[in-house]
């Protein structure tokens, strides 16, 4: 995005400081209540409409067992539903830095709600597996675009002084979203066939389709940019390659036989990155890069990144494996495991937006050394009292402390990642953030999976029961989370609310 020009002695000056400025105040003046109503007639079409598609990224999980009875599919060739999703937003999330410059905020919302809705149609009447996963392969796309574009927007738009109280129903969206995923897949497939996941959501995605068609207007400006075709197919191969190596290491711990050997897609991801990185670092200085890595000179941005990826972690190494341990190991159903999630997911929800308002006044350090030290203590408790013989209260006790510090993490780490970099890097902030939530995904069920079948092997060589032995691999696999969470609580006590930026929330109207 480009924005008005500023100082350029300010644009790279590390923005760490807990300095307020007075640079909002300065802008806020200048909107009428008619811009006033339409950013917030903007802002909560995006959020509705990211909320429905990032729901669907762990809707797949729950309904796996029905999908492999009524396709003929194994195990390992469902869990394409899943990964298949993950790996296009891997693969398309790095091009919306681009994206977000070039096309207007109007256009790009339609494209991605076209995608998403075009998806969910096809996989609705699929015919089989192949059409199926296509249709998750274009929800993907469609998915990928939106969460930048929101977070793109709502940068450009919000006064920094508001900020938090936005951000907080951001992390709604991105947190809560996928928490709640198995647990209305659950409630659906309860009663109705799997296809109703998506026939649901069908007239949903339209309607906010049709909606922001109607409503939204250009708020963003634009400037042409080239694209960077080797650029592309180095993030390409890089997170992709990354993604699938990560998540085929957690299938085959488990017992999934692999086509390759997972360590070869790992080793191209890295070679694929280094070489990715080097080439972005060389096309910065012109500003055409595809993902400009300048936005890590700001140290509160760096430290942010880092944090959201050790969250990312945790939360969908939680989503992989308490529903493994709750059915496995405690008996219980599909409904009954979604139902025991739900109270997390809900205080995740509502916290989120009281969460933004603190930050508005204190800003991020106090919320995230008290979030990073609940996230820290839940997992901990996980790894000692999740056995065969837990009662089954405990689980939705220990997910909802697990779920408040999260709530604490994640609202104050978005806005001080985006409010660190200048307005103009506001679209490759987000693609970044973005992209380092999918893979720290990825990384989280590979490592936890693997740690969960790895220590299950081991107890099961010593004569134990499977029970046991997969009671024994979750503790292993959250003792892992535990340990790993020690890092961001260190790293909580150096984020900074970060200075005023040049620039930021003046748009322009098309």
């Amino acid at each position: 995005m480009q924005a008005p020009p500023a100082p350029a002695p300010t644009a790279e000056a590390p923005t760490d400081t807990s300095t307020r400025s007075t640079a909002s105040d300065r802008v806020a003046p200048q909107q009428s209540e008619a811009e006033a109503k339409r950013n917030r007639v903007v802002i909560g079409l995006l959020l509705v409409s990211a909320f429905v598609v990032i729901l669907n990224e762990t809707i797949m999980g729950v309904a796996l067992p029905r999908l492999m009875a009524d396709l003929s599919i194994t195990a390992a060739t469902g869990q394409w539903l899943t990964t298949g999703f993950m790996l296009t937003m891997a693969v398309v999330i790095p091009i919306t830095g681009f994206l977000l410059q070039r096309f207007n905020t109007r256009p790009i919302f339609i494209a991605a709600m076209s995608l998403f809705s075009a998806g969910t149609l096809l996989a609705a009447v699929a015919p089989g597996f192949p059409i199926l996963l296509a249709g998750r392969i274009v929800q993907a796309s469609g998915t990928a675009i939106m969460m930048p574009l929101l977070m793109t927007t709502a940068m450009m738009l919000v006064p920094e002084a508001s900020r938090g109280r936005t951000m907080g129903n951001i992390s709604i969206v991105i947190s809560v979203a996928p928490a709640i995923g198995p647990t209305i897949s659950g409630l659906i497939l309860q009663a109705l066939s799997w296809r109703f996941m998506f026939i649901i959501v069908f007239p949903i995605a339209v309607v906010a389709l049709v909606l922001g068609a109607v409503l939204l207007k250009n708020v963003t400006v634009t400037r042409k940019t080239p694209l960077d075709v080797l650029s592309v197919v180095l993030s390409a191969f890089a997170f992709a390659g990354l993604l699938y190596g990560l998540s085929s290491v957690g299938e085959a711990a488990s017992g999934s036989p692999q086509p390759v050997s997972p360590i070869v897609p790992v080793v191209v991801g890295v070679v694929a990155l280094g070489l990715f990185i080097l080439r972005q670092t060389r096309l910065a200085p012109r500003d055409i890069a595809l993902l400009d890595l300048r936005t890590f000179r700001s140290r509160t941005f760096a430290i942010s990144i880092a944090m959201i990826a050790v969250s990312m972690v945790a939360l969908f190494g939680t989503l992989i494996i308490l529903p493994i341990y709750m059915q496995s190991v405690l008996g219980l159903t599909t409904l009954g495991t979604g139902l025991l999630l739900l109270p997390g997911g809900i205080v995740m929800g509502v916290l989120a937006p009281v969460v933004g308002r603190i930050y508005d006044r204190i800003g991020p350090t106090v919320l995230l050394v008290i979030g990073s030290a609940l996230v820290s203590a839940a997992l901990w408790t996980m790894t000692m009292v999740l056995h065969e013989g837990t009662p089954a209260y405990v689980i939705p006790m220990v997910h909802v402390v697990l779920s408040i510090g999260l709530a604490f993490t994640f609202t104050p780490l978005f806005t001080a990642a985006l409010g660190s970099v200048r307005p103009e890097l506001y679209s490759h902030g987000s693609a970044i953030l973005g992209t380092v939530q999918q893979v720290a995904g990825g990384v989280g069920t590979a490592l936890f999976v693997t740690l969960l079948s790895t220590g299950a092997a081991a107890q099961l060589t010593r004569g134990a029961s499977e029970t046991a032995a997969t009671a024994s691999g979750v503790q292993a696999a959250f003792l892992a989370g535990a340990i790993i969470s020690l890092v961001a609580l260190v790293a909580s006590f150096f984020v900074r609310k970060p200075v005023s930026q040049p620039g930021a929330a003046q748009v322009a109207v098309h």
